[in-house]
Parts: C-alpha cells; structure tokens; sequence
C-alpha cells in the first residue's frame, strides 16, 4: 500500500531517518535491495520503501493467530509509526484514501 508523505516532512526519513523510524518503533532493522525490512508483534514483516519524497510503498504480513493484546500493542506501534513517517494522522490517513477512493485514483 502506498502511503502519502505530508510536505516537508520527508526531511526526517532521508539518509538514516527512515530506519530510526523503524528501529525506535519495532527494534532491528535489516535492508533488503531499497527496502527496510523488521517485525513486531503480530506483523511477522514490515517492509518499506521510499518512493521519491512524496511517497512511501509499505507491504505487511500479519498474523492473524495473535492474541488481542499483542494485536492492540501491534496496531498501537503500527499508528505511531505510520503518523512519524508520514506526518499525517491516522484520522488524516483515513480521510486522504477514502477521498481517492471517492475520486477513483486507488
């Protein structure tokens, strides 16, 4: 899934600012070819790309098996991680898909 970056805060994920982001909010980081790849809870791998300034490309495998509280801690981190990344909100997040969703642009 392809996630917006707001304007102006791509500055914080370039050079090593996208693996911080990654480590503080799911521990070891690996780099796959131009992805950052990790784990946590009950997302078995994160894997995450820069797509030019404006963009980042996120796949997840989750597992569906976890128990509840290690899926509210997972999706707890997830938010926190999106919202650093992206500098939009999970409420914004949602606002901004269900308008290209409006507009047929998904």
């Amino acid at each position: 899934m392809e996630y917006d970056i707001k304007k102006g805060n791509c500055g914080n994920l370039e050079g090593d600012g996208l693996r911080r982001l990654m480590e503080a909010a799911f521990g070891s980081v690996t780099k796959e070819g131009d992805a950052y790849v990790s784990s946590y809870g009950a997302m078995g791998r994160i894997e995450v790309r820069m797509k030019g300034r404006t963009k980042l490309d996120i796949s997840t495998v989750t597992d569906k098996n976890a128990s509840p509280e290690v899926a509210a801690d997972t999706i707890k981190r997830w938010n926190d991680f999106l919202e650093r990344a992206t500098g939009f909100t999970s409420k914004e997040r949602r606002n901004r898909l269900q308008k290209k969703a409006k507009d047929g642009k998904l």
